[in-house]
């Protein structure tokens, strides 16, 4: 269950009632205030957050390898997009749970996400197989430098 859903409604509710039997209606107005300049501060960090991602290309990361060392299970969708600055390649079909959302670096390496409830669930990390053609060409290459 989801606490969250349940607690923050039940704090404004204590704290309204406390203003009201500490300062009356000046309470309430202080407490109407208070609940409104939370609000706009949590609004405004999403707003900040979606802006920046909308710059980049949706599913692109800087860093894959990055991304999957820092991720923390129920850490929100929010979070995520704040920490890769980007929106995730939605995978699965609009508004179904679980969503799975996907973000891939340059290399070609990508993180795949599983948000229930919007909260973090499992992630992978997949990487591409080295091609072995590539690596003998390389290794030949840096012989014949030497």
């Amino acid at each position: 269950m989801n606490f969250n859903k349940i607690l923050a409604p039940l704090a404004i509710i204590v704290f309204t009632v406390g203003a009201w039997q500490a300062f009356q209606w000046a309470g309430i107005a202080l407490a109407a205030g208070g609940v409104i300049m939370w609000v706009l501060l949590h609004f405004t960090r999403m707003v900040t957050i979606l802006k920046k991602a909308a710059n980049r290309p949706i599913g692109h990361v800087a860093s894959a390898v990055m991304l999957n060392a820092k991720l923390k299970k129920g850490a929100t969708l929010m979070h995520v997009i704040a920490m890769t600055r980007s929106l995730g390649k939605l995978l699965t079909e609009k508004d179904a749970q679980p969503e799975i959302f996907r973000w891939t670096d340059t290399g070609q390496s990508h993180v795949t996400c599983t948000f229930v409830g919007g909260k973090l669930t499992d992630w992978s990390l997949t990487r591409p197989a080295p091609e072995h053609s590539d690596i003998a060409e390389q290794a030949a290459s840096a012989a014949t430098v030497r």
